[in-house]
């Protein structure tokens, strides 16, 4: 099961990918089914007005029927009186035999809904037909009655073809014969139009469905485009990062080595030499005691003395420099001061630091990245530049905050426009990225000569006043 879950756990790079596959998936999905709906739509329109208009060529073709029909026993009915029922007959038969297609035919209901004539369904002749309905409830000849005492109209329903025996749709004209209080009317099977309808949205659906199996390929295209791209992408950038990260590494443990390496020479070259004439003072003073000289004993021991003082203040700088505990105590203000203090001793350099009231509002990552860039910015001063005036500015703003360290120096060295970034100013930067921050570096050479590194936090690196008291008593246990 584990390896299951390990199988299926994606990594960084799937998920970029599976990110960015989302949103084009949505946005091809809703494209598709817009397309889908305005085509159904517009297609649905076209279909309906293809049916209306077959509609209405049947409509037509079934006024011409009745018109006919009309035209033939009008001669009979417009002599015959109401009550003349050999008139009666001689019409009827008429309209019996006015039989068309293979459905086509001529229906007669008087006014009670008894069926007078009906040539493809003789079994309707002389029966009362008052509230028959079709399959699905639709009056049928109560609605006859009711269109020819209205002169005339048209009525939908389902019938028996005769033809075939099977029901389908039909429309029925119907005409009044008021005088002798006759429903004649004639109907057409409309099944064919149905038929030609459900072929027609077939049609469509069947289209619709092709626009979404070839969208649907496009998009797979495009994902396995996509996906193939990123993995593509991700292995060159996976490549990169490495070689980034060797040589960071590389960097990392030069550094260390470097740091090492200064720290022994100071141990070295001053601590050890210093304590080496403290212990030879020692040793004096108690060759000095042995012999009795109590008198000649007092100067080596002095000079010991003296001697260790200055071993405790070198290992106090060097302690400084490695962590200054002003840093944590006071914060960077204070820190940066005392730093700059120390840089005008022991270089005899001119320097400045000032600040506004900073309150010691930034966090412990960003004061600690703020010293050292001030920190490698002093010594690359103290060994390249040549200048005779240092300034250092701190001031928090309403957009974070910015350290400005200038020199009048002899500038940087540039190329191709470019300044040639040594391993101090790439530690720079690399320090002020880590918190989503800026370095700029301006320079110039000649008369109006010098340098100016600023060094710019975002806000979100300034504590909030609520996490000051915090970070006070934090500081203070």
């Amino acid at each position: 099961m584990q390896i299951i879950r390990d199988r299926l756990r994606l990594s960084y790079a799937q998920k970029l990918s599976l990110i960015a596959a989302i949103p084009l998936v949505v946005a091809v999905a809703a494209i598709a089914a817009l397309v889908a709906h305005e085509a159904r739509a517009t297609a649905e329109r076209e279909i309906e007005a293809l049916e209306e208009r077959l509609i209405e060529a049947k409509k037509d073709e079934l006024r011409n029927y009745v018109t006919q029909a009309r035209n033939g026993f009008a001669h009979i009915y417009g002599l015959a009186s109401p009550n003349d029922q050999e008139a009666k007959e001689r019409v009827a038969q008429i309209l019996a035999a006015m039989i068309y297609g293979k459905d086509g035919f001529f229906f007669v209901y008087d006014y009670d809904g008894t069926n007078l004539v009906s040539p493809r369904q003789t079994e309707f002749i002389n029966r009362n037909w008052e509230g028959l309905t079709d399959s699905s409830g639709t009056p049928v000849v109560d609605e006859f009655i009711r269109l020819a005492r209205q002169g005339a109209g048209w009525h939908s329903f389902m019938w028996q073809k005769p033809s075939t025996g099977e029901e389908a749709m039909m429309i029925a004209y119907v005409v009044g014969l008021q005088d002798w209080q006759w429903a004649v009317g004639t109907g057409v099977f409309i099944d064919d139009i149905l038929a030609t309808v459900a072929m027609a949205r077939a049609e469509v659906e069947a289209r619709v469905q092709r626009t979404f199996f070839y969208i649907g390929a496009i998009v797979l295209a495009a994902l396995l485009i996509v996906f193939v791209s990123g993995m593509l992408l991700n292995i060159r950038e996976r490549r990169l990062a490495d070689a980034k990260l060797k040589e960071l590494t590389q960097r990392v443990f030069d550094a260390q080595e470097e740091e090492r390496g200064r720290v022994a020479r100071e141990l070295h070259d001053g601590i050890s030499q210093i304590l080496v004439g403290v212990r030879y003072a020692l040793d004096n003073t108690r060759r000095r005691l042995e012999r009795g000289d109590d008198e000649g004993a007092r100067a080596p021991l002095d000079k010991g003395i003296e001697n260790l003082g200055t071993a405790i203040t070198e290992v106090r700088r060097i302690s400084r420099d490695l962590r200054p505990g002003v840093l944590d105590d006071l914060g960077l203000g204070p820190a940066l001061k005392s730093l700059t203090d120390d840089f005008r001793e022991r270089t005899g350099i001119e320097t400045e630091f000032s600040t506004v009231v900073f309150r010691n509002r930034l966090d412990q990552d960003s004061k600690i990245a703020l010293y050292r860039i001030a920190q490698e910015a002093l010594t690359n001063i103290e060994r390249h530049s040549g200048a005779t005036h240092v300034s250092i500015d701190l001031r928090g703003h309403k957009r974070g905050a910015t350290m400005r360290i200038a020199d009048n120096g002899r500038g940087l060295r540039s190329r191709s426009g470019e300044f040639s970034a040594g391993i101090g100013l790439r530690n720079m930067q690399e320090r002020i990225e880590q918190l989503d921050g800026t370095l700029r570096i301006l320079s110039s050479r000649g008369a109006q000569s010098g340098t100016v590194i600023e060094a710019s936090l975002p806000l979100s690196h300034l504590l909030s006043p609520q996490e000051e008291p915090t970070r006070k008593r934090k500081a203070g246990t």
